[in-house]
């Protein structure tokens, strides 16, 4: 039998059969055993000795930390034990914790559980969580931890394996100034990045849409708009509707060095209102780090990464738009770097409380009172179950309209071929 055909499950059988006679041989007979068993499995001399003289024993073993382990028994090197006394979290915990974890689009366990208590009372006040006094109790004590680990088999489900142009950076922040009213003041709310997210869908060819994504530093909130493309006509239109959404003042831009946000026109409204106008430097995505982290987590995956082109795809992206700044502000807990030490090569990090975008505004002390207010109006209105839903819908709408684009263009494509093939 050829070390390579071998599977783990079998090397272990295989290894507890021969340990048991390798062990009772004698020296002479332990040196043909340890020959013959590395040639099966194809281990190391070292280890495979290793493997057959502990085999069944318990051993101490120094990784970082000092643990015992038993060998033979392999389930994460942990001895399997029974488990004494009832379950604390049920069955009926369990569904609850589902349910409030899809509706508030699969959150960690730190983050959920920050903002339990407040999702728990809204789905009761709406009638989409039903709980009894017990369950209800359970899920409003249960630990970032537990969390996970109760959602550890749902999560595996939605594993998501894909490239993006768009990834998360460091919390780093960098600014070449071009012209400025004021310094730049991220524990006020009201300083905004911007980017734009392609959907080219991977041909880089011709005219496809684009979102304009834009968000506050201080707060989160965050604005997107599809626009028809990259020019500066339509990038300026998209940023005064998205600007013209914010519930608050804008204080301050920052942008990347591409020519549809540094031009003339931008940099005249700037001027013309007050605001403060920055640009990253060439070639830093972590210059821009709040942004780039909501292109993945707000655009890509609400949208994915088709490619939009025509006027009725981007007017489905703009209506998935209007349901969605409603639901990411209102209804999606975030955390905020608040400190970075640095110990060797260890990084330790602290972070905030999780809060939404609408309770952080509530905080703010230099947001006008009436405009909270009018918030508070909006938030109890708003039932996050039904935004969803129709978040749902017009991304299914949105889908299969772009797929049956595709398909015919395709099929046009595949007809030119066969006609230059005829002509020739």
């Amino acid at each position: 039998m050829e070390s390579e055909r071998l599977t783990m499950k079998e090397k272990k059988k295989v290894s507890q059969k021969i340990a048991q006679r390798y062990q009772k041989a004698s020296k002479k007979k332990k040196g043909d055993i340890l020959d013959q068993f590395v040639l099966i499995t194809g281990y190391n001399r070292s280890y495979a000795s290793w493997i057959l003289r502990n085999w069944g024993k318990q051993v101490i073993v120094y990784s970082g930390k000092t643990r015992v382990i038993l060998v033979g028994e392999w389930k994460g090197y942990r001895k399997t034990s029974n488990r004494k006394g009832k379950r604390i979290y049920d069955e009926k915990v369990q569904i609850a914790l589902k349910k409030v974890w899809y509706i508030l689009g699969q959150p960690c366990g730190i983050r959920l559980a920050a903002y339990m208590q407040e999702i728990v009372s809204v789905l009761e006040k709406h009638k989409e969580l039903i709980l009894d006094e017990d369950t209800r109790n359970k899920l409003l004590k249960i630990s970032p931890i537990t969390i996970d680990r109760l959602l550890r088999e749902e999560k595996k489900k939605w594993e998501f394996k894909g490239k993006s142009r768009t990834k998360p950076g460091m919390l780093l922040k960098h600014q070449i100034p071009i012209r400025t009213f004021s310094e730049w003041d991220e524990k006020r709310a009201g300083f905004l990045e911007m980017d734009l997210v392609s959907h080219d869908g991977g041909e880089v060819r011709g005219m496809y849409a684009q979102t304009l994504s834009m968000t506050d530093i201080h707060t989160g909130w965050t604005e997107t708009i599809g626009v028809k493309n990259k020019s500066q006509k339509y990038v300026f239109e998209g940023l005064r509707k998205s600007i013209s959404n914010f519930p608050f003042p804008i204080l301050g831009l920052d942008s990347d060095n591409g020519s549809e946000f540094i031009n003339a026109h931008l940099q005249k409204y700037c001027e013309e209102k007050k605001i403060t106008f920055t640009r990253s430097r060439p070639y830093r995505k972590n210059d821009s780090c709040y942004i780039e982290q909501k292109n993945w987590h707000i655009v890509r995956r609400t949208v994915g990464y088709w490619r939009y082109e025509t006027d009725h795809e981007i007017f489905l992206l703009n209506r998935i738009y209007a349901n969605l700044r409603l639901y990411s502000n209102f209804f999606q807990p975030q955390m905020k770097l608040i400190e970075k030490t640095r110990k060797g090569s260890k990084v330790s990090k602290k972070y905030d409380i999780a809060m939404t975008p609408y309770q952080r505004i509530l905080c703010c002390p230099n947001i006008a009172e009436r405009t909270k207010e009018n918030l508070k109006k909006q938030y109890e209105a708003l039932n996050p179950v039904v935004l969803q839903k129709h978040l749902i819908n017009l991304q299914r709408l949105l889908f299969k309209v772009v797929t049956k684009n595709q398909f015919y263009k395709q099929r046009l494509e595949e007809r030119n071929k066969k006609k230059q093939l005829i002509l020739k």
